[in-house]
């Protein structure tokens, strides 16, 4: 059978990519009861301070309806804390709680570690040049490339019509 896309499937080897990877990290969350999105949002708040929401959305990759879920979770398993701007009684801001604080205190050295082995499995190099190539995959793309043009909805009709004759 011909293959009618001549790329290869470039998402989902990212896909694939971040599972592989993931097996490695998910027992150690797992011991801790850490959802992978929870752990994102660990991570970001222990590295950046506090953050809105919204920010967290971006920098953690989770929709703005899933993350008002998981921060509510949060809040009441005491990891994170938000807080009303009083300059802006719109704007929130979320930062670790003390018991968040001493999560990240007790799993990151094993996160660590588990980076260890990653790295003497594949090698310094492998891993560097992996983190400069996806940096700058992520980098390149901020400039903006160019869509195709979409095809209007009477000419994907006439070729649903062309495609069932054949």
């Amino acid at each position: 059978m011909k293959h009618r896309i001549t790329y290869r499937n470039l998402p989902q080897l990212f896909l694939k990519a971040r599972e592989c990877l993931m097996s490695h990290f998910r027992p150690i969350l797992n011991h801790f009861g850490v959802t992978e999105q929870q752990w994102r949002i660990l991570r970001m708040l222990d590295e950046r301070g506090q953050l809105e929401p919204r920010e967290l959305c971006d920098l953690c990759q989770i929709q703005s309806p899933s993350m008002a879920g998981v921060l509510a979770r949060m809040e009441d398993m005491g990891l994170v804390r938000r807080a009303r701007l009083p300059e802006d009684q719109r704007r929130v801001m979320v930062r670790l709680a003390p018991k968040g604080d001493r999560l990240i205190a007790e799993i990151a050295p094993l996160i660590d570690a588990q980076y260890d082995e990653i790295e003497k499995t594949f090698g310094k190099l492998a891993i560097n040049a992996l983190f400069a190539s996806l940096e700058a995959f992520i980098e390149a793309n901020e400039s903006p490339v160019p869509a195709v043009e979409l095809p209007s909805a009477g000419e994907r009709r006439k070729a649903g019509r062309r495609s069932e004759k054949s």
